[in-house]
């Protein structure tokens, strides 16, 4: 059996690579909003001006949002984690650093598949020790993730019309990316 032209992966895939959830729908769909780059400019997660991966480097949000529209497609996943309890700030590190593996791990499985696709992630990027950015060009620019809040996207509506939870349950942490194809 192998993947549709409407879904890249199999279930069997999706589960081997590591995703809790996904759905797919229209890039139409997609709701991005000046607040969350407001957001991202207020640099709560260090990102902002640090990384390729988030803004000002991948563009303003008019650029970012043609970049998304030129794809008809997107699938939207998310992959969840236990904690030990809600306060385990060294377990949501280390699950954000997994979800960047879950991604890498889709990246491999789509890419013989699709002739051209966005893959977006969570927070930034932790590929290299230190970032090039603005100094130099990106080191992996193929294995680059930016960030869906770094293009203006609001997440929780996003993960809404795609059919997925946005919570995974008590002591658990979920991280979101999309796949535009």
């Amino acid at each position: 059996m192998s993947p549709s032209k409407s879904c890249p992966i199999l279930p069997e895939e999706a589960a081997a690579i590591g995703l809790w959830q996904y759905g797919l729908l229209p890039t139409r769909e997609i709701p991005f909003s000046p607040a969350v780059r407001e957001t991202c400019a207020g640099n709560a997660c260090r990102g902002y001006g640090a990384t390729w991966a988030c803004p000002p480097a991948v563009g303003s949000l008019e650029d970012c949002r043609a970049q998304c529209l030129s794809f008809p497609q997107m699938l939207m996943f998310s992959s969840r984690y236990p904690l030990e309890d809600s306060f385990d700030i060294e377990g949501m590190r280390s699950a954000m650093r997994s979800f960047k593996d879950v991604c890498d791990r889709l990246d491999d499985l789509v890419r013989p598949r699709l002739p051209r696709f966005l893959l977006l992630s969570n927070e930034g990027c932790f590929r290299c020790g230190k970032c090039t950015y603005p100094d130099s060009p990106c080191r992996f620019p193929d294995r680059l993730h930016p960030a869906l809040e770094g293009y203006g996207i609001l997440v929780g509506q996003l993960a809404k019309a795609a059919g997925l939870s946005y919570s995974g349950g008590p002591d658990t942490v979920v991280y979101f990316g999309a796949l535009l194809f």
